[in-house]
């Protein structure tokens, strides 16, 4: 089953998973409750076994996902259509395999990459209006619509192992249905996207013909496309190359973000390709970048993953990177979720308010259609009544509760969220983890402070898309020395000739003292005092000290301990008559 969640730092949001199986569409749900403020995942079980393209009618509010069913030329193609809701409408078959998908400016017609050319069919109707042809294609095409033209991407190889590192072509389609070479190409799976602003962004995955593949952007709006940018990443040692897996253009068209299974997300500006001035926090750790998305309404920026078990592999992050809003995370588990999200498998809808995730399972068989709606509104949060502590004496090495309490705008969230605490002292900022805010606002950070003196504590509420951030607040605690203690059982009296024998405890709270403690033990009687020979207590805190004592009358003996960084001395005396 899917979590999604605030940061590791920050926190989780899971609403509680209403499943249903909804007959007419042979969907399955999994949406939060209806209360809940943030996120919801809709999920559907889609009715293919490979995936090679996903687009958005915004206009229609369609959902378009290929099946390429490549391996043999004459497979037939599938497109699964959906709702925004998650319901499948319909189902389009083809003569043979298709692949990439592209939608024209105003929605009504969908562009098809088929085997032997483009396919075109009316989005009100799913029926084929008319076709283009195309070069032959054996591997899987991708396709973009900019400049009021639908390009689409030419590979042929004669046989399937050969597709990774085959020549593939850029070509565009004319009025007369007729298709045009651009006369931009090279080896490898090409893939294309489409910006505003007739933008047409040109990504080469890496591939053995290609050890440093490259990214180039083209001014789609003339006769043919022209290129305004272009990148290689690997540097003179030829490091460094990108793994592209996917690829967006901001909602402005401004930005670059690419989707690099080797350096995670890269944010590029569009102009020139250079690395933008501020980037993406990085992916979690075992998250192998995927997919990537910006939404039409420039708030969000999606971010797909490959990653295993609770590591995330879907991130809503604001797509202002200098907005430090923790990202709503998904990580998705299993057979009602799928494993990560498939590369390119991540779009939205125009105006922002759903992202549609496709996913799949580890071996690529069988894929999901997730329908994911972000919070609408963020509310404001804030620390009330500053922080309080006990016991009131901190002792180093010993439990101390930090107490505060966090107020919240807005509904309230299905699950608990958390607060970031750390500590500050001699030794430097130590993070404390999280603590679970309780339904009434209020949590305890538990610490056990390891240096006698200040320690400043810093807690931190760093929001999530449904909450702001809380400005953080601060509590200064003066931490001491941990208490120690010496307890003496002796005899009332002894005589000289069989001698005085005396056990002890030795207790010290606190953190656990690096070595057994050796006690000082100095005998007074009327001669005078004097020091024995130190004993060393025993792993169960136990002593003897063992004298012959040398007069008669009242003799006093004193075991001390003189303490150390963390811990206070102790001492203790015993009184025994001795007699002959």
């Amino acid at each position: 089953m899917n979590t999604f969640r605030g940061t590791g730092r920050t926190a989780r949001l899971a609403a509680t998973l209403l499943t249903a199986a909804l007959a007419a569409g042979g969907l399955t749900v999994a949406a939060a409750p209806a209360a809940h403020a943030a996120a919801s995942d809709v999920v559907a079980k889609l009715p293919i076994s490979s995936f090679s393209a996903l687009t958005v009618d915004s206009a229609h509010q369609r959902v378009y996902v290929a099946d390429s069913n490549l391996g043999y030329y004459d497979n037939r193609g599938l497109i699964a259509v959906y709702d925004f809701s998650g319901e499948r409408v319909t189902t389009i078959t083809t003569p043979r395999h298709v692949s990439g998908l592209a939608l024209n400016a105003d929605g009504s017609v969908l562009h098809v990459g088929g085997r032997d050319g483009i396919l075109r069919y009316d989005t009100s109707t799913y029926l084929p209006v008319s076709s283009a042809v195309a070069g032959t294609d054996t591997c899987g095409r991708s396709m973009a619509f900019a400049g009021g033209r639908a390009y689409h991407t030419t590979p042929y190889a004669n046989s399937i192992s050969d597709c990774e590192t085959t020549l593939t072509y850029l070509d565009y389609n004319q009025a007369d249905n007729t298709w045009q070479r651009s006369g931009w190409q090279d080896n490898g799976k090409l893939q294309l996207e489409a910006g505003p602003g007739d933008r047409l962004m040109l990504g080469q995955p890496a591939n053995a013909k290609a050890p440093n593949p490259f990214l180039a952007v083209f001014d789609a709006s003339g006769a043919t496309p022209v290129r305004t940018a272009e990148r290689r990443f690997a540097d003179a040692e030829g490091k460094g190359a990108a793994n592209l897996k996917d690829m967006a253009f901001s909602a402005d068209g401004t930005r670059v973000a690419v989707a690099d299974a080797a350096a995670g997300t890269r944010l590029l500006d569009t102009a020139d390709l250079s690395d933008a001035a501020s980037g993406y926090p990085a992916l979690p750790e075992g998250a192998v970048s995927s997919a990537v998305a910006f939404s039409g309404d420039g708030k969000y920026l999606a971010r797909g993953a490959s990653a295993t078990g609770a590591t995330p592999d879907l991130l809503l992050s604001p797509a202002d990177p200098a907005d430090g809003t923790p990202a709503l995370e998904f990580a998705f588990e299993g057979s009602l979720d799928g494993d990560r999200v498939a590369p390119r498998g991540l779009e939205w809808s125009a105006d922002g308010s759903r992202l549609f995730a496709v996913t799949t399972n580890a071996t690529g068989g069988q894929y999901w259609l997730h329908v994911v709606q972000p919070p609408a509104v963020q509310y404001a949060t804030r620390f009330t009544g500053g922080l309080t502590h006990s016991p009131a004496q901190a002792v180093a090495g010993e439990a101390l509760a930090v107490r505060g309490r966090l107020e919240l705008d807005g509904p309230a969230p299905v699950e608990p969220l958390r607060v970031t605490a750390t500590r500050t002292d001699a030794g430097g900022t130590h993070r404390l983890g999280t603590a679970t805010v309780k339904a009434d606002g209020t949590f305890s950070v538990l610490d056990e402070p390891e240096l006698v003196g200040e320690a400043t504590y810093t807690v931190s509420f760093l929001g999530d898309l449904t909450h702001r951030p809380a400005t953080d607040v601060t509590h200064t605690v003066s931490v001491g020395r941990a208490a120690t203690s010496i307890a003496l059982t002796a005899p009332a009296e002894a005589a000289m000739s069989t001698g005085v024998h005396i056990t002890g405890t030795f207790t010290a709270q606190g953190k656990a003292l690096p070595e057994r403690a050796v006690l000082k033990v100095e005998r007074t009687d009327r001669l005078g005092t004097g020091t024995l020979s130190s004993v060393t207590v025993a792993a169960d805190g136990t002593f003897t000290v063992d004298d012959l004592p040398r007069a008669r009358r009242n003799t006093t003996y004193t075991v001390s301990w003189p303490g150390d960084d963390l811990h206070e001395g102790s001492t203790a005396s015993a009184t025994v008559r001795v007699t002959r």
